[in-house]
């Protein structure tokens, strides 16, 4: 099955690129690689907002992570033109907004983890990853992976 045809099953539509908020690029292509910038994760086109543990749970995070990983589909498209071209994702990395007792960032990645097997399969979307806390004063995104 192709990748356009296991978005459509899972009822994604990619969006375009989202204009970067500061002197950087959403992406960068070096030989055959290509780096992705982060991504802020956004419901309903506004920003996810809220803190894992306080006002979240898992489960509205594993939501985040997986509308971030959409988004971060997208850049992807735009940078090697189809998606089919993508011979591996090699890492993930999460940054989870949450409480200094939360635990289960791990578990929230799992919703960009396990997207990018399914639309990639197991041999070209299973990677190596990080998930790591990021705290914040403010109800800010939920999560963001790059």
């Amino acid at each position: 099955m192709s990748i356009a045809q296991r978005l459509k099953e899972l009822g994604i539509e990619l969006p375009p690129v989202a204009v970067p908020a500061a002197a950087y690029v959403p992406f960068v292509r070096t030989g055959d690689l290509v780096f992705v910038s982060g991504h802020i994760a956004k419901r309903d086109g506004k920003p996810y907002a809220g803190q894992l543990g306080r006002t979240l749970d898992t489960a509205a995070g594993q939501a985040a992570a997986r509308a971030v990983a959409i988004d971060l589909l997208g850049t992807l498209q735009a940078a090697v033109g189809d998606l089919e071209r993508v011979r591996r994702i090699v890492k993930l990395m999460s940054l989870v907004n949450s409480t200094a007792d939360y635990t289960e960032h791990h578990l929230v990645t799992n919703g960009a983890s396990e997207l990018m097997v399914q639309v990639f399969g197991p041999e070209r979307g299973a990677h190596a990853r990080s998930a790591l806390a990021s705290r914040s004063c403010r109800s800010a995104p939920a999560s963001r992976s790059s």
